[in-house]
């Protein structure tokens, strides 16, 4: 297993980013060039933020990382906000990726204090 599996934000965010490539690719050519790139970037970009701060050697520079993930979730927010008002996601769906973006604000902000944390040491 590699170390990235087993932080659970990353995991968390990897599976949220295939759920909502699923979900968009059914959308159609409208809805996938407006509101399906920007999500799938934005939700995308949440798993590689964690993975490439893992990669960082400085504890700054993986804190700045982190923060930058916690920016691509909120804008991941607001274009699941935009997809639901449009009514482009079923409530089933909703539910599913809702249910993984209440949980990433404490996983991340977690990634946060640990490598605070140790940048005091």
């Amino acid at each position: 297993m590699h170390k990235l599996e087993k932080i659970d934000a990353y995991k968390n965010a990897a599976e949220l980013s295939d759920l909502i490539w699923n979900i968009v690719t059914k959308w159609d050519i409208l809805a996938k060039k407006t509101i399906g790139d920007q999500l799938i970037r934005s939700c995308d970009s949440i798993s590689a933020n964690i993975a490439e701060a893992e990669g960082r050697y400085f504890k700054k520079d993986k804190i700045r990382f982190f923060y930058q993930t916690r920016g691509s979730l909120y804008e991941v927010i607001d274009w699941i906000n935009k997809a639901k008002n449009r009514n482009l996601i079923s409530n089933d769906n909703l539910n599913l990726i809702e249910n993984r973006l209440n949980l990433l604000p404490k996983q991340i902000h977690s990634l946060i204090l640990g490598a605070s944390k140790n940048l005091s040491r």
